[in-house]
């Protein structure tokens, strides 16, 4: 079976590409950087916000055994200007649907964000049924291009995964973190069960660790076959025993923690 990764030289994509080949898949790499020494498997350096570049990458793989799956991670990581981000986001995510569309590629696995929700009030346990509340354009754009998997699922029928990355860290390092901690193994895992669950249609997950402290649910994602393994209590005792800051307050008073500050208010646009 083979998966295309868009940001594959990306701190995550680098993660799960290695991931995926150690569990048999066959991996192709799209970033806008040159091949990273050592990555096995055909390498495109091209923009996937160019709909002709990314027809061309479907079309070398057609004619080199083919395309079964798309993993999208590739996106600006942080906040931007609204147009940026929908590039960013939105385009990129309608290049490839439409490459999947013309090629016959069945399957798509999003790295969707907590952000899409991140305004809303942390309280009880957060499932997948809460509203779009983004805190950012950033949030805004994984909203958006949710939507857009959706429509395209209703539309072709595609299998679409967008998954709600919390904090993708080697290990968590704050007090939110524990309850929002996505571990290294923990991302392979989410990602390998959204490629092989079947028929999930359009589905949603938040993307997090078998924490004892989570904040979201994992229902969502277990019953696509996404079982984590790693918890972030493991790390409690050195976290909290530095003395807590009233930054901590603020993260943990929202899905999105300090994104929902006036620290990243800004304009929508740029005028000259």
């Amino acid at each position: 079976m083979r998966v295309l990764v868009t940001g594959a030289a990306g701190s995550i994509g680098t993660v799960v590409c290695d991931g995926l080949v150690d569990r048999g898949w066959d991996v192709a790499g799209l970033d806008l950087v040159v091949e990273p020494e050592g990555f096995i498997g055909p390498w495109f350096a091209e923009d996937c916000a160019d709909p002709d570049a990314v027809a061309a990458v479907f079309a070398a793989l057609d004619t080199d055994g083919g395309l079964d799956a798309v993993v999208h991670l590739a996106s600006i990581p942080h906040e931007a200007s609204l147009p940026e981000i929908l590039t960013s986001h939105v385009v990129t995510t309608a290049a490839l649907l439409d490459a999947m569309v013309e090629h016959g590629v069945p399957r798509i696995v999003y790295a969707s964000s907590n952000h899409a929700v991140g305004r809303t009030p942390r309280s009880e346990l957060l499932t997948t049924a809460v509203r779009p509340r983004p805190d950012t354009f950033y949030g805004t754009g994984k909203v958006a291009a949710e939507a857009l998997l959706s429509l395209y699922a209703d539309r072709h029928g595609i299998d679409a995964v967008a998954t709600r990355i919390g904090s993708f860290l080697p290990q968590p390092e704050t007090r939110r973190h524990l309850s929002t901690w996505l571990s290294h193994d923990d991302a392979v895992r989410m990602v390998h069960a959204g490629l092989t669950a079947p028929d999930p249609g359009f589905a949603v997950l938040y993307g997090i660790s078998a924490n004892t402290r989570a904040w979201w649910d994992l229902d969502p994602g277990r019953a696509l076959g996404y079982e984590p393994e790693d918890d972030a209590e493991h790390y409690a005792a050195a976290i909290e025993a530095e003395p807590a800051t009233p930054s901590d307050e603020v993260e943990a008073a929202h899905v999105g923690g300090p994104f929902v500050t006036e620290a990243f208010y800004r304009p929508a646009l740029r005028r000259s």
